[in-house]
């Protein structure tokens, strides 16, 4: 690139990453605060709250950064031409073409970079975080128990406390346990805490009695203790097998399916849909690129508004991408629908294309047109009618 292209170069890409990096920050703080209860209600500790909220940002930048590439675009042709520059540019002899050369750059790099995000990462981010979640529902003390609520559980279990102390000890404990037919057990306790121990989960009980009746006896016994231990495994259900959907499956499951899986034969429209929504997004960035650059990359003086044109951009923009989802749900229930995935934001480059490099051609035309037929008008109006004088 030549010292002017640079110099164009390094504006649109210091307005994307600014774009990028504040509404990517943005938007995921207030995810975040959407997950605080995972620490102050559900008792777990900072690093899943961060490994949780942090897997959703590859997804966050693959949706933010064809939207910030475009605002970086019409931010840098507005700077341009309010300073005069691409006047000058325009004036110099210079092709848009070689203007357009460093928007397009910066395009490619921003669509490889949204492939490589789309087609590796996000899937493995998507698995990742439906493990963890996972593992975080199946945290029995965290999610199932509520605090000063009567728990019953499907084993014949009943769980009470009356509150969460420090450290997330349960305190006034109360478990009823008639897994066994004919017995009951209580357990009170002053104060539980939850602990691991060779891979498994127990709950240690501190300061309280177990009382023990059998259904036909009106013997009881009362055993009180400074510390027992429950084991939670008997108070979740059994694991069973997880099923990631096809957003959580990698690239090479969706191209080489198990296609004797159950959920494969009925989700075989969302498999394919989501396979080629993936291998089209990396064009999205060089659409709204091509789309600014068409609606801002003429020259004009600073008494013509550029409002009307920027409008336009985003309105173009906006039924794009309105268009690729309605492409991608279209895919989803007919296989034919394919192309259109495709279609959109290529038609979409391609129409942009032709307005810059044919529009002022075609802005001439129809300005010579208008004008003959202006001329035309005006030498059929001023003829003398027959009979006339």
């Amino acid at each position: 690139m030549s010292q002017i292209e640079r110099y164009i170069f390094r504006i649109a890409l210091g307005a994307f990453l600014a774009c990028l990096i504040g509404l990517t920050g943005t938007i995921w703080v207030t995810q975040a605060l959407r997950e605080l209860d995972l620490i102050t209600a559900k008792g777990q500790t900072l690093l899943i709250f961060l490994l949780i909220t942090g897997l959703s940002i590859p997804t966050l930048i693959t949706v933010i950064a064809p939207a910030a590439l475009f605002i970086a675009v019409v931010y840098a042709l507005n700077k341009l031409n309010g300073d005069s520059e691409l006047i000058v540019m325009s004036a110099a002899g210079m092709q848009p073409r070689r203007i357009l050369r460093p928007f397009a750059t910066l395009g490619l790099a921003v669509s490889f970079a949204v492939a490589f995000l789309t087609i590796q990462v996000m899937p493995s981010s998507f698995q990742e975080l439906r493990d963890v979640v996972t593992r975080v529902r199946g945290d029995f003390i965290a999610n199932v128990v509520k605090e000063g609520q009567f728990t019953s559980l499907d084993s014949g279990l009943t769980f009470h406390f009356r509150e969460r102390g420090p450290g997330g000890a349960l305190l006034g404990l109360f478990i009823q346990d008639k897994r066994e037919p004919g017995k009951s057990v209580v357990y009170l306790a002053e104060r539980g805490v939850a602990t691991e121990y060779d891979g498994q989960s127990y709950l240690a009980l501190e300061k309280g009695s177990i009382h023990r009746q059998q259904k036909d006896s009106r013997d009881s016994s009362i055993i009180t203790f400074e510390r027992y231990t429950v084991d939670l495994a008997a108070f979740t259900p059994p694991d069973g097998d997880v099923i990631y959907k096809p957003r959580e499956r990698s690239t090479a499951q969706l191209l080489f399916p198990d296609k004797t899986e159950g959920y494969y034969q009925l989700q075989k429209g969302r498999f394919r849909a989501e396979f080629h929504d993936r291998l089209s997004s990396w064009l999205y960035p060089l659409a709204f690129t091509f789309i600014a650059f068409a609606a801002l990359g003429d020259p004009r003086t600073t008494r013509q508004g550029r409002g009307l044109a920027v409008a336009g951009a985003i309105l173009a923009v906006v039924a794009a991408r309105i268009a690729g989802f309605a492409a991608t749900s279209a895919a989803a229930r007919s296989p034919g629908a394919v192309i259109a995935v495709y279609a959109v934001p290529l038609l979409t480059i391609g129409f942009s294309s032709l307005i810059i490099f044919h529009g002022p051609a075609m802005r001439a035309a129809r300005a010579r047109l208008a004008a003959g037929i202006g001329g035309l008008v005006a030498s059929l109006a001023g003829r003398p009618r027959l009979g006339a004088g």
